[in-house]
Formats: C-alpha cells, structure tokens, sequence
C-alpha cells in the first residue's frame, strides 16, 4: 500500500486519485462538522463550491435540504448553520440533506470525490476513517484542505494521525514525502493536540472570532465512528465497529 500526502491544495492536481481511496481532512472545522452532522443522523452532506450553488440546491430540493457553511470563519448569510460543528444538531440535520460550502474544507472534499473511494476524516473520526479507507484494499492518498491555499498545521497533524495508523496497519505501507513530514509533526502533537488550537493559524483565528467552543470540540481525537463516505454525489454516513488499533482484527 502507497500512502500518499497533499499537504496543501497546490498539490491537489498531482495527487494520485484514479484507482486511490482519498481522504479529505478539514480539521477547523469542515470536516469535523460533517461527522458531526452525520452522528446527528443527516441522510447525506453534498458539498458545493460556492454560495450560489447551494442556494440552487435549496430551491431545487425545497425543505429536505439544509443550507451550511462560511467564508473567512463567519457564517453565511441566509443559510440555515454556518461552520460550527455543534449546530449540526439531530433537529436541525436528522433525516435531510445537508449542502455545504466553506472556505477551504469543500474543495478537498469536492477533489476527493474524484477517487475511486472517497471519506472525510478529523480528529474526531481519525482511527474510524484510517480503519475504513484500509478495508478499501487500496492505495491511500489524503487530501489537507489547508488555509487558503497555504499549509495548515492542524490538517497535516491529522493527516499525520492517518499516516501513523495506516502504517502500523501495514509495515511494508510506501509513504510519500508529504506522508513522512505529517508523521513527524503527528508525533510531536499527538499527545497534546489542544495545542493546535495556540499553535495553529486557523485556530488562533478562530479564537478572535469566539469560536473557542468549536477548538474544543474538533481538537478532540477518537469520538466518534462515523466516517462520511461519498456515494451518488454525496457523503453519506458510514459507522465503523470500533476505535480499536486499525487493523488490530487481523493481528488478533
């Protein structure tokens, strides 16, 4: 298995992705609110590029269809939830459709879904989502959303926790450069990933915003088993069985 990282979404185009499992990570805060938004039970998340195109969607689709998303960390105005991920609440989301669109989180997704297979992965999710683009039987490429356009220090930690997993998975696993330095700043982070939330420029953005509430709830690892897995123009909810060690099944 190759385990291939974009540390930033300059790379996007040279990703590998035909034949690949990808994983699109948006830690602060896309991502994580997808998962939340499937734990709360939505029947599917579709992310768009753009306001205008989920105000197409709303009016196509009527009152089964949930408008979230930002620009810059702010919500947008006229949707129904912005980027927080505690506002994706079962009386909010349960058993609609969710459209998003943000400023970076929605582009990863959008090239993910690209791949032959194609999840979302945060901290939240991470051992759920390394567990679930293993059982795929292919070639892994991760996808950091970044912060526009630039590297972003909690998206490449993330990703370095899905490096570190896959790879003790798989010890003979391939990893790309990208994947070598996400491991190294996984390392260093794992055990304090509250940090990010100083240490990181997004975060720190988000503080200045009073969004703090929203640092807690992503900067936590293995709360949920949700993984959003992209079907038919869509992420739809998948829950794997456990957080146990990725692949601790087959070393049993």
């Amino acid at each position: 298995m190759r385990v291939h990282v974009a540390l930033t979404p300059a790379e996007f185009p040279g990703a590998p992705l035909t034949g690949c499992v990808a994983l699109a990570v948006d830690v602060l805060r896309a991502t994580t609110a997808s998962v939340a938004a499937c734990d709360a039970g939505c029947r599917r998340l579709v992310p768009v590029p753009d306001a205008e195109a989920a105000e197409a969607m709303f009016a196509r689709d009527g009152t089964d269809t949930v408008l979230a998303g930002e620009r810059g960390g702010e919500a947008l105005a006229g949707f129904h939830l912005g980027n927080s991920p505690a506002e994706f609440t079962a009386d909010r989301v349960g058993g609609r459709t969710v459209v998003l669109t943000t400023t970076n989180g929605t582009a990863a997704m959008l090239t993910a879904a690209r791949a032959a297979a194609a999840g979302l992965a945060a901290l939240t999710n991470v051992t759920a989502a390394a567990r679930w683009a293993l059982a795929q039987g292919r070639d892994v490429t991760i996808l950091c959303a970044g912060d526009n356009g630039a590297f972003s220090l909690e998206d490449t930690v993330c990703a370095g926790l899905l490096v570190a997993r896959l790879a003790d998975a798989s010890p003979g696993a391939v990893l790309s450069d990208g994947a070598r330095a996400a491991l190294g700043l996984a390392r260093h982070y794992d055990a304090r990933l509250d940090r990010l939330g100083e240490d990181s420029g997004w975060g720190r953005k988000l503080q200045r915003l009073g969004r703090a509430a929203d640092l807690t709830w992503c900067l936590r690892a293995d709360v949920s088993l949700m993984v959003p897995v992209f079907v038919a123009g869509g992420f739809v909810p998948r829950r794997t069985a456990s957080t146990a060690a990725v692949g601790s099944e087959s070393r049993a």
